[in-house]
């Protein structure tokens, strides 16, 4: 029992982490979320981390090929060198090995050759210490036959559906063959294990159990639990790992989904706002070319730096310095002496790393709305501090401020302002707040907060975010 309680332990054990908890309920933490943490805190999952990942390859290089055999083949040769060392008195406690179930199964989910990598680690201390000379072969055996059932089985999707579960896997696979007559890859490889099994015990009791090791009783319900518990040593991994690969795929889905969601919004903010600058410069470039000329350089300067990455995180200081550029093209366009802005940072907010491009939209919609229409001009200012933990900006101007009638669903209208509370919305969930106040005649104030992530001075992606985690 206690070999069972370890070998379930080492197929569970080795999984991922697991799922972020935004990925399991609605995505409350968003996807910025996971720059910050989520970290299993065992050491030991940490460190065995990639090596999981190579149970879910398909194709696999050579190099990993060995990693994926030295992942199955160390701890179980270690289990043979175990049982070899340790003998008891009597047989009744003797321990057992599982050098049959773990070539199988590096045999179905890597091939021939992961199958005998493995089988000639397992086999080699019980040849060189236990003399069992026939050990050898017989792993060539399992791997071999393993490693064929995986090359003719046409779809290898049908190998990660095998289950130790009889009453729940093979009894609904046999009733569906009674529908739909055809080769039933299920049955396939169950009838595999127990023949593998059947034969060790043959070799086995030919040998009387001295060249080669085998688990055997005098008992045919006992010798079924044997064979049974050989089908259960090879499906168990497959249902466990079958499992974690599923939820792999489902947060690849969901992180995909949303980068596409991050893509469209992002694609919305750049045409609109390359189209009101451009009517900028047209207004220009009549009656003062060098204006437009101006602005032209500046506009050429925010599209560089668009366009020479595609990064959704940058530092605030990183923000600030495009916001400069756009900031320059208003003023030429209202004039200094109607536009006026400022700005309130605090020093230790610059390192903190914001979605990009996600002010420009808000200073776009107070100069045009807010202080715009206001004859005599106004002042836009730009504040940004931090409190618990959180980077709290805002966007303040002493515009015409924005009538009751259309206060209610502002959050969602507009290009602006919607586009920039959705991304906010997908990055953080509800770990982060956008606000709007407004008094006709006296200005806005949008605030936005957002937790503080600062992991680094380099732009960051969303990808890069996520496997920060």
């Amino acid at each position: 029992m206690t070999n069972w309680t370890w070998y379930t332990w080492w197929a569970a054990g080795f999984q991922n982490e697991p799922l972020p908890q935004h990925f399991r309920s609605h995505n409350p933490g968003g996807l910025a979320h996971q720059a910050g943490g989520n970290r299993s805190p065992c050491w030991f999952h940490r460190a065995v981390r990639k090596v999981p990942a190579i149970i879910f390859i398909e194709q696999r290089s050579t190099s990993e090929k060995l990693e994926f055999a030295a992942f199955l083949g160390v701890p179980f040769t270690l289990g043979v060198l175990a049982r070899l060392l340790a003998r008891y008195p009597t047989t009744e406690f003797s321990l057992t090995d599982f050098s049959l179930e773990v070539t199988v199964l590096a045999g179905l989910l890597g091939g021939t050759i992961v199958g005998l990598v493995v089988g000639m680690m397992v086999s080699l201390p019980a040849v060189l210490i236990g003399h069992e000379i026939l050990a050898a072969p017989m792993v060539v055996l399992y791997a071999v036959v393993a490693g064929t059932a995986r090359w003719v089985c046409p779809d290898k999707e049908e190998i990660w559906k095998f289950s130790p579960f009889v009453d729940l896997s093979l009894y609904r696979s046999i009733k569906q063959r009674f529908k739909h007559p055809g080769l039933d890859w299920q049955v396939l490889f169950s009838l595999l294990c127990i023949m593998l099994e059947v034969a060790r015990m043959t070799v086995g009791r030919m040998t009387h159990g001295k060249l080669l090791y085998y688990t055997d009783s005098p008992h045919p319900w006992t010798r079924v639990l044997i064979v049974l518990g050989t089908l259960i040593g090879v499906g168990l991994p497959v249902r466990i790992w079958n499992n974690t690969r599923i939820e792999r795929k489902l947060v690849e889905q969901e992180k995909a989904l949303m980068q596409a969601r991050m893509d469209a919004l992002i694609s919305q903010i750049n045409p609109h706002f390359l189209f009101n600058t451009l009517n900028t410069v047209s207004s220009l470039i009549r009656f003062d070319p060098d204006t437009a000329r101006t602005v032209l350089f500046k506009l050429a300067n925010i599209l560089r730096r668009r366009l020479k990455s595609q990064i959704h995180f940058v530092s605030l200081k990183q923000e600030l310095e495009f916001i400069d550029d756009y900031l320059d093209i208003e003023v030429v366009r209202f004039g200094q002496d109607k536009l006026q802005v400022r700005k309130e940072i605090d020093a230790d907010t610059l390192e903190v790393m914001v979605p990009s491009m996600i002010l420009q939209p808000l200073l776009e919609n107070a100069i045009r709305h807010g202080i715009g229409p206001k004859v005599e001009g106004g002042t836009i200012t730009l504040r940004a501090t931090h409190s618990k933990g959180h980077l709290i900006v805002e966007v303040i101007d002493d515009g015409v401020g924005i009538p009751e009638e259309r206060r209610h669903g502002i959050l969602e209208s507009g290009i602006g302002i919607s586009n920039v509370h959705e991304r906010l919305k997908v990055l953080y969930g509800q770990d982060s707040s956008m606000e709007i106040k407004s008094q006709p005649g006296k200005g806005t104030v949008i605030r936005l907060e957002i937790p503080e992530l600062v992991t680094s001075r380099q732009p960051v992606s969303v990808e890069t975010a996520q496997v920060s985690s």
